[in-house]
């Protein structure tokens, strides 16, 4: 059918790459080529061919929605291929087709999520994203010094038990949910007051999401899994599952539960203003440039809930356009920690002293990425962050937003930390930088989208809106 055609392409090249390693058609580092391509070349593909539709029994629909999450999907997994090619090709030689393939299949997933109406598919989708990812963060199994514990089995296995966790949570939740309701469908909702379990079901739903976004209080997988896992895989990681995530929390709230607001909108906001206070305040004394962007990134979520805790059409533009900045920013940061630390030889946020000089390009990079993190203008995370306070404040939640702005602050102070040991400290190594064609060219394109976006928006911005609008009209 031609609403999942994106979605057999990237299934079919999933088999593909692991076909042609099996017969050694391609080998090394132009699987990884061949991968990205595909991706983009399915990037243009949505462009080109119409796509939208709705299955038999409303089970899934493709509108402009998600069409504009596809692209999302599509542009972080060809960068996060890009950023992997060198350190597939340097590490784990033999094994590079089935990392490929992994990433392919939970790509699948994530661009099912959004068009999902019933409650099978999505968690059906939602395993089909996690699943591969679990394997994925335990790929750098034996890396890490020889006599020290090894960091990639570990964090495999927290980002395995919290999974398993999260659609226990779900699962329990649907089982209420549907029970009271006596249909699998999403937008099937208990008519008059809900009952107490219906109501608990709920919750138990929004945190078993909660898990998937690494919102507060369910982030503890985050910081372990983000220092463990191989940093090229844990730029993709950061991004693309949220955007996910993301998603679905807006077709469950905003599709089926939008008349019961009451019940999830101050439970979300809580979760959005813990999120906000914790991942600031946390990633304040991190040592380790991964585990501090762990922490940033649970503070970003935390502002783009606002928007969805708003429940207004803006305020779902606006999160669609502060994820897809997102994606950008973080994927950026990370690539440019992952080329300073192949270098350096480690993580740690005093391991980039001297970036700088050592490659000003590289430098340059990560200023604007931890800029744009922190929101100041006029790169494309200040008005991210901007607009997403501005639906909140029009939606009614001040609170929520003077919360946010205050918390911000406090983010300048490590954003600018790590700017600092960047340009100002002396590091031990002096030898210059040198990150793989690939590697260049994922940092180089986000560079341009953060910069070009942050100057001129309004396309971006656009796209968002007419996303929001095909999303809202349809409930």
């Amino acid at each position: 059918m031609n609403v999942f055609a994106l979605d057999l392409i990237i299934a079919a090249c999933a088999l593909l790459v692991l076909a042609i390693d099996a017969f050694n058609l391609v080998k090394g580092r132009w699987l990884g080529w061949f991968t990205a391509a595909v991706l983009l070349g399915t990037l243009v593909t949505s462009f080109l061919v119409d796509v939208s539709g709705t299955t038999p029994h409303g089970v899934y629909v493709s509108t402009a929605w998600v069409l504009f999450f596809k692209r999302v999907f599509l542009v972080a997994g060809a960068l996060g291929v890009l950023g992997s090619i060198d350190w597939l090709e340097e590490r784990t030689p033999r094994r590079q087709a089935e990392y490929y393939a992994l990433l392919l299949f939970s790509l699948t997933g994530m661009m099912l999520l959004p068009g999902a109406r019933d409650w099978v598919l999505l968690i059906v989708a939602f395993e089909l994203m996690g699943i591969p990812l679990y394997i994925l963060a335990a790929y750098a199994k034996t890396d890490g010094p020889v006599n020290e514990p090894k960091l990639g089995p570990e964090a495999g296995l927290k980002l395995l038990v919290t999974g398993v966790a999260s659609s226990a949570f779900t699962l329990f939740g649907l089982a209420l949910v549907i029970g009271s309701t006596g249909s699998t469908s999403i937008a099937a909702v208990p008519q008059g007051p809900l009952s107490p379990l219906t109501s608990i079901g709920m919750l138990m739903v929004l945190g078993g999401m909660g898990f998937k976004v690494g919102a507060v209080p369910f982030h503890m997988w985050v910081p372990d899994t983000y220092e463990g896992a191989p940093t090229p895989f844990v730029a993709f990681l950061s991004v693309a599952p949220k955007a996910g995530g993301l998603a679905a929390l807006a077709v469950v709230l905003l599709s089926g539960w939008a008349q019961h607001h009451a019940v999830w909108g101050p439970a979300l906001g809580l979760i959005s203003a813990a999120s906000m206070v914790v991942g600031n305040f946390f990633a304040l004394p991190q040592t380790d440039a991964r585990r501090l962007l762990g922490f940033s990134g649970v503070a970003q979520i935390g502002y783009v809930l606002i928007a969805i805790c708003a429940g207004t059409e803006e305020g779902v533009a606006m999160s669609l356009f502060f994820i897809a900045t997102y994606v950008f920013t973080n994927l950026g940061v990370f690539l440019v920690v992952h080329a300073a630390a192949q270098s350096s030889g480690g993580h740690a946020v005093s391991k980039l002293a001297g970036l700088s000089r050592r490659s000003p390009w590289l430098g340059a990079a990560m200023l604007v990425f931890l800029l744009s993190l922190a929101g100041i203008p006029f790169v494309v995370g200040f008005w991210a962050k901007l607009f997403v306070f501005l639906a909140a404040w029009r939606a009614g939640l001040g609170v929520l937003v003077a919360l946010g702005v205050v918390v911000a602050v406090v983010g300048l102070f490590y954003y600018l930390g790590v700017a600092r040991s960047t340009f100002m400290a002396e590091g031990d190594a002096q030898e210059p930088i040198r990150a793989g064609p690939s590697l260049q060219a994922a940092i180089a394109v986000c560079l341009v989208a953060v910069v070009g976006l942050g100057l001129y928006p309004r396309p971006l911005v656009e796209e968002a809106a007419r996303a929001a609008s095909a999303f809202m009209q349809r409930h």
